[in-house]
């Protein structure tokens, strides 16, 4: 696109790409014969650290080796794709487009971005199949817990929050954590921590017996979205004040206690209710809040990934070059990417940022079905606003493709399909 900043190099150093997410590998059995096989396959090449029975299809690769495209797309999940957990209808219609069902019969590789989590990838992926009506493979899937995956050999004992029952603990070991504790277990241990809730008999059974008076949690991470702010913040900020993770102690210094992650940083998210919802970025601020109030100390041991940190944008480049590579033979990453999201302080601030530090186009959308309300000033400025994520997708369709007419009427080569 005419700039000159540093391309990254598919053959960057394994820390660059260590820099984003890796995924768990599925079965050969549950990928996609389409555009999110080819995704799958570029996106096993790139996690060299995880092995891969996936089996390539050729007929199902030949059918997108006819066009090269230029361009690629990826989308936030909530607010975008679904609200409240319902699909919007446009998001149908949208990946229908990307697959083919447009008037150039062009398929389009696309990848999909979020904050959310609190499930296996895996699962994640079967219920976007069975919603959007389309294949959907984890390894098109980057969710904001799945870095966390790379941390399972530096800690021994770890806290788990968040989600729904025990998923986030299955999540957890699934990664490769070797002793995974959940504020249930504690709360099981001993009932005076949370003395405004006591476990339902569902969570009492499912908590597991432990002797938290000799047991140091070495780091805490917050998965997905609390279920019961009280209690898991009385018990983060207990352990952050402790000796080394443990239980009734006190820091003399407030320094001493476990490094705590979180899987994003959004302060709210889009649901079916009229007004948007607090979420995890919000958590974290109250308790920064509580610790420094306690403690007259800022909390510095604490980490965001997911959106808008550039490791995630980097590594979805990385999907997509190697996509390029293995199934046209074309080298470097698409030209465009175009970043369809519904929270300026995460999907459109990220994307921008990102833009800046590459040499392909990243190209901010940000669309009004999400948190994003109409009539008011976005903090960071997309490139485009539209209505809808399949409005997104016509727009960065129809902007490649002028593009490349105008490109092939300069070279004068005879118009024929574009990419």
């Amino acid at each position: 696109m005419g700039r000159s900043r540093r391309v990254p190099s598919i053959s960057s150093s394994r820390a660059e790409i260590d820099s984003g997410p890796t995924v768990i590998v599925p079965p050969a059995a549950y990928m996609a014969s389409t555009i999110p096989e080819t995704i799958a396959m570029a996106k096993a090449r790139v996690d060299a650290d995880v092995t891969s029975d996936v089996s390539s299809d050729d007929e199902s690769q030949a059918s997108v080796k006819d066009i090269v495209p230029n361009y690629a797309f990826a989308f936030d999940i909530d607010g975008v794709l679904l609200k409240g957990g319902q699909v919007i209808p446009e998001a149908i219609q949208a990946m229908r487009y990307l697959n083919g069902e447009n008037p150039d019969g062009v398929k389009v590789p696309y990848i999909f971005v979020t904050n959310g989590g609190g499930k296996t990838e895996l699962e994640r992926c079967r219920n976007l199949t069975e919603q959007l009506k389309v294949p959907v493979s984890p390894q098109q899937f980057i969710c904001g817990h799945t870095p966390m995956r790379e941390m399972a050999e530096q800690y021994n004992t770890v806290l788990v929050v968040g989600g729904e029952g025990e998923k986030c603990r299955h999540v957890a070991e699934g990664y490769g954590f070797k002793d995974v504790v959940t504020p249930g277990d504690i709360m099981k241990w001993k009932a005076s921590v949370t003395p405004f809730r006591t476990l339902t008999d569902e969570e009492y059974r499912n908590s597991r017996d432990r002797d938290f008076d000799n047991i140091n949690i070495d780091a805490i991470f917050v998965f997905a979205d609390s279920r019961h702010w009280g209690d898991d913040s009385q018990i983060i900020i207990d352990l952050l004040m402790s000796k080394n993770g443990r239980f009734n102690t006190i820091s003399k210094t407030f320094d001493e206690g476990p490094p705590l992650y979180f899987s994003h940083n959004d302060i709210v998210w889009a649901t079916n209710h009229e007004q948007n919802r607090f979420g995890m970025g919000a958590l974290r601020v109250m308790i920064e809040a509580l610790f420094k109030q306690h403690t007259g100390k800022e909390l510095t041991k604490v980490t965001s990934f997911g959106k808008p940190q550039i490791g995630t944008f980097k590594y979805a480049t990385r999907v997509l070059e190697q996509w390029r590579k293995d199934v046209f033979d074309a080298e470097g990453p698409p030209q465009t990417v175009y970043f369809v999201g519904d929270t300026p302080e995460s999907d459109i601030k990220g994307t921008n940022l990102y833009d800046d530090h590459v040499d392909e186009e990243w190209y901010s959308i940000l669309v009004k079905t999400g948190v994003w309300q109409p009539n008011t000033e976005p903090r960071h400025q997309p490139r485009a606003i539209v209505n809808t994520v399949l409005d997104a997708v016509k727009h960065g369709m129809e902007r490649s493709r002028q593009a490349a007419l105008k490109a092939m009427d300069e070279e004068g080569i005879e118009r024929t399909k574009c990419s």
